[in-house]
């Protein structure tokens, strides 16, 4: 039966590539025919994950998401200079999310970030039932509005300005992006499950949603020397958190290969299917979107067993 399992949807982080999750995750809604929510017991989502995963947890369709993110989030990678990004970044957060807070959602969150001065991650959650310990002081979200939480678990810094948050308790906290400690969220979320709320190995089912391994964009050597450099640079910092990607789930495959869990972040070798997190090409991130769809597909049948 369907109440005897806990479910867990993580999303990764990868700016525009989010558009690939997206693909999968509009299949996986078509198949149980109604909101993820409504299926999964707790979504945990890092930078543009934690985008997805937010306004999955306010009750939002794929579809809906799908839509804001062709209106807003093209338009934030777009940018060049990492005021401007942030800045919008900030516009995004505020016309998507207004003043949400974390007592608001339907379903248990994680939203990740990284601290900068302490170095550690900063978890935004909206159920008691999640903490670790601390429970006495505990607010959910921290008291930091959903715009806010998920502003900072997008702040890829150098590329994005490091965002201040400030907490229930007064204090202000500088943040940025939640990639530099789980761009893949699947650990985190199974400590969540498996720790303080007690669900049992068996009885858990963990759906992690990457988006998607691509060529390289290749250098223009034509190009100024500055911009050359720039896209060494994103190239740097894409392949960091690929590292972290792929290590925190060799990690999960061996800490917690009895729960049962299907990853999907599929290899896309043709050049054509060069991409980086910035891309704001909006064919192109169709064509990773339709991909994602793909990508469910050869899954159907196990994710199928898992979700209905």
């Amino acid at each position: 039966m369907l109440s005897d399992n806990f479910r867990v949807l993580s999303l990764d982080g990868g700016g525009a590539k989010g558009f690939y999750s997206l693909g999968v995750l509009h299949e996986i809604e078509g198949m149980i025919g109604c909101p993820l929510y409504e299926r999964f017991n707790l979504i945990f989502g890092t930078s543009t994950g934690s985008i997805i995963a937010a306004l999955l947890a306010l009750g939002y369709s794929v579809s809906e998401i799908h839509k804001l993110y062709k209106r807003h989030v093209v338009s934030v990678v777009a940018q060049k200079e990492a005021a401007d990004k942030s800045k919008a970044l900030a516009k995004l957060a505020k016309d998507v999310f207004g003043d949400a807070t974390f007592d608001q959602v339907k379903t248990n969150i994680g939203i990740v970030a990284t601290k900068w001065v302490i170095e550690k991650p900063m978890i935004f959650k909206g159920n008691i039932a999640q903490a670790h310990g601390r429970q006495g002081t505990w607010v959910p979200g921290f008291g930091v509005s959903i715009g806010d939480a998920v502003q900072a678990s997008c702040s890829a810094f150098p590329f994005f300005e490091r965002k201040v948050v400030k907490t229930a308790a007064g204090e202000n906290v500088e943040l940025i992006d939640g990639g530099y400690c789980a761009n893949n969220p699947t650990l985190y979320a199974i400590a969540d499950a498996t720790g303080p709320m007690g669900i049992a190995h068996e009885k858990m089912r963990v759906v992690s949603v990457g988006v998607g391994n691509y060529p390289e964009p290749q250098l223009n050597i034509l190009r100024k020397a500055w911009w050359h450099k720039k896209l060494l640079s994103v190239q740097l910092l894409q392949k960091t958190l690929e590292i972290n990607t792929q290590s925190m789930d060799q990690l999960r495959a061996i800490l917690f290969k009895n729960i049962e869990t299907v990853r999907i972040s599929d290899g896309f070798t043709t050049p054509e299917m060069a991409t980086d997190l910035f891309e704001h090409d909006l064919q192109k991130l169709d064509v990773l979107f339709q991909r994602g769809r793909e990508s469910f597909a050869l899954r159907e049948s196990q994710l199928r067993a898992y979700l209905t």
